[in-house]
């Protein structure tokens, strides 16, 4: 800042300006008014030295950011058309992981490896901050990027050239984040959890990978199938897309496969659910460096042990061994309250199709009274859906028309065209005698307690499908090309480790809803000449960010310079 005078005929005044560039020109602006040469004799001995070492002190405030600022505006002057004031600074913490999990690397060495001219990590960054503040189309996205503090380096079309870009190198894209991410910190691999889940088109068109099949929404569309694993913390490893109508059993091995020969990480223990639990992929897993624990469906066991797994007797309480519970005394005695929260189990080894493995049943009187609950409201709604004989198709085994039988039956008790619709007295009896049960098998030796607790954290895996296809809106897909449908899907991928780790560094401590809520809302006002006003609320999860990241963008007002400083901080 400096000094400077300007003289009229009546009068000198004297101004602090400064240096700053506005709309790409260097200019300079009043920072304070000091007055007439004068009016200020009347108060200093030598006006322009005290002007100077006003400027001089003004200089040193700003560099220490507690200097006041100034701003002025005016009733009758209208904003600049086609000028945008207002900038979400929220992305950056998501900028900080990026750039930590070197993604903007693996970007310069595609670039090089086919020698494009567009900036495909300006792309890629904006596709991932992009799907987790405001998902969007690629066109959207496109626009919507202009909102970040730095201006998009890219076209619209260089967004669509990319994408067969990102899907001919996903496989290396996620072999090279692996490794990026073991260097930032220590991964919890060796417990890994496996999952499917598929995902719709808003089209009625099957093509390439875009095929009809059971869909997990009970959607009549086309679909595409992600296979994904996780490590133990939950965060994403590795994840391929499959055709719609691939049998979710038979994709497990590949991606195996991949992980062991891009990954060079073959000691790990893999955990489905029973959909996945095929024999083949338990025989695959049976090695010497490698293990399975996988949900078992007590139904669908043989008759000897399922007997044994719902008999009364012969349980015990995870975290103590010492004592044999039966069930029914348990329910019957005075202290049954004590034991409504606790968890009882069983354990055998037992030789299934020439795998030696471990059955472990567990049972819960809250899980109990949980399923039994849920039963009540579908034997409710099946009671009300009597009276509207025409809508009862029987559909998937978790819907209530599955508790309704018909007969067809003419008055006299004979065969005949019209169907009787009524309770299904006899499956709601069987169905109950499963509830609060709940099976593992694996071939580790390992204590029942410690199955049971990595089984349980299979929630996770569920959780990151949730996120993708409801926060991240995943689906419905509109892109019809199979090269950028599986690019679409690298880019929600990424997404996903981005935003995991970014719930790591708050310690799972906040909500999805609530997190992505509060970056998208972190909005900051453009002064020119002068910085960034946030126009955000100040809360516990802004001031969180701001501690475990190091850096404040919540000051009344952040200069130019110190916005500069933030925005290359994020990226070391």
């Amino acid at each position: 800042m400096r000094l400077n005078i300007v003289e009229s005929k009546n009068a000198k005044q004297l101004y602090i300006i400064k240096s700053c560039r506005i709309n790409g020109k260097n200019t300079s602006k009043i920072v304070e008014k000091l007055g007439t040469y004068e009016n200020l004799l009347k108060e200093h001995d030598d006006p322009i030295a005290w002007g100077k070492e006003r400027a001089a002190e003004l200089t040193r405030l700003e560099k220490e950011q507690m200097r006041s600022v100034s701003i002025d505006f005016k009733q009758d002057t209208l904003i600049s058309s086609g000028e945008r004031k207002s900038f979400n600074c929220g992305y950056l913490f998501l900028e900080h992981i990026y750039h930590s999990l070197g993604l903007h690397k693996i970007c310069k060495t595609i670039t090089k490896k086919y020698k494009f001219e567009y900036n495909l990590d300006s792309i890629l960054s904006r596709l991932i901050y992009s799907r987790i503040i405001f998902p969007s189309s690629k066109l959207s996205t496109f626009q919507m990027s202009k909102n970040f503090l730095e201006k998009p380096e890219f076209e619209l079309n260089q967004i669509y050239r990319s994408l067969d870009v990102l899907a001919s190198e996903t496989d290396f894209i996620q072999s090279e984040l692996y490794k990026n991410s073991k260097k930032l910190s220590k991964r919890n691999d060796r417990i890994l959890y496996y999952d499917c889940t598929n995902y719709f088109f808003e089209t009625e068109e099957a093509d390439g990978i875009r095929q009809y099949g059971i869909s997990k929404e009970n959607r009549p569309n086309p679909l595409v199938q992600m296979g994904l694993f996780m490590d133990g913390d939950g965060i994403p490893l590795v994840f391929h897309i499959n055709s719609g109508n691939t049998n979710e059993q038979t994709t497990l091995k590949p991606l195996e496969e991949q992980l062991i020969k891009d990954f060079g990480h073959s000691k790990f223990v893999v955990c489905t659910d029973a959909g996945l639990s095929s024999t083949s992929n338990r025989l695959f897993n049976n090695k010497a460096d490698r293990a399975f624990i996988t949900t078992q469906s007590i139904k669908k066991l043989k008759a000897y042990l399922k007997e044994w797994s719902l008999a009364p007797d012969g349980w015990r309480v995870l975290g103590s061994d010492t004592k044999v519970y039966n069930l029914k005394n348990v329910e019957e005695s005075t202290v049954f309250e004590h034991f409504m929260d606790k968890i009882f189990y069983k354990e055998r080894w037992i030789n299934e199709n020439g795998i030696e493995q471990k059955l472990i049943v567990t049972f819960s009187f809250r899980y109990r009274d949980y399923h039994r609950s849920l039963r009540d409201r579908h034997i409710e709604r099946a009671t009300k859906a009597l009276t509207k004989p025409s809508s009862l198709n029987k559909k998937r085994a978790t819907d209530m028309k599955r508790l309704i039988k018909s007969t067809p039956v003419t008055k006299e008790g004979e065969i005949a065209e019209k169907n009787i619709y009524e309770l299904d007295v006899e499956k709601i009896s069987e169905e109950s005698k499963f509830d609060g049960f709940y099976g593992i098998c694996t071939n580790l030796e390992d204590k029942a307690e410690k199955i049971a607790r990595i089984s349980h954290n299979r929630w996770e895996i569920e959780e990151c499908f949730r996120i993708m296809k409801s926060e991240f809106k995943a689906r419905p897909v509109y892109l019809r090309n199979d090269e950028r449908i599986k690019a679409h899907f690298t880019t929600c991928f990424l997404s996903l480790v981005v935003f995991r780790y970014l719930e790591k560094v708050l310690e799972n401590k906040v909500t999805t809803s609530t997190l992505i809520a509060t970056l998208k809302n972190m909005n900051m006002l453009k002064i020119k000449g002068e910085g960034y006003i946030p126009v955000y609320e100040r809360n516990e999860w802004t001031d969180q960010l701001h501690e475990k990241f190091g850096f404040r963008t919540d000051y009344e007002i952040i200069s130019t310079e110190q916005m500069k400083k933030i925005l290359k901080k994020v990226k070391t």
